[in-house]
């Protein structure tokens, strides 16, 4: 809905059809591919941050998710379906996206731990008891 609700709004040409490679159906204005891309693979990337505890892990994830996000808008100006600027607004479209669908799952982090609530990853301090067993309490 974002992507077409900004197309509708924005109702920029594509590149001359002599230029395409590919068939294109709406405006150009952002790249939905480009956004989409940015949107799914920097989300992917930060949620398996957590599952590595290393720092470098950490860093190959986020920057194959980049990298990924990249290739998908470069090859919507080589097949010329897109203007240089259309690809630019969806990164950055899909970038602010991901910033804040990031943003709400760190502050519910935060919120868990303030409740001490365990989070969906961790188990909770009483997992451990085993129902009925008097021993441990």
């Amino acid at each position: 809905m974002l992507s077409e609700g900004l197309k509708a709004v924005f109702e920029r040409e594509r590149p001359p059809q002599a230029l395409q490679a590919v068939e294109t159906i709406n405006a150009s204005f952002p790249s939905g591919h480009a956004l989409l891309a940015t949107v799914f693979y920097l989300s992917v990337a930060v949620m398996l941050t957590r599952a590595f505890p290393r720092r470098r892990f950490k860093i190959f994830v986020l920057g194959v998710g980049m990298v990924m996000a990249l290739l998908v808008g470069l090859t919507r100006i080589y097949l010329g379906a897109h203007w240089a600027t259309d690809v630019f607004a969806g990164w950055a479209v899909g970038s602010a996206w991901a910033m804040l669908l990031w943003l709400a799952a760190y502050g519910v982090a935060r919120w868990q731990k303030r409740r001490r609530a365990p989070l969906q990853d961790e188990p909770s301090p009483t997992a451990d008891q085993t129902p009925g067993d008097p021993t441990k309490v």
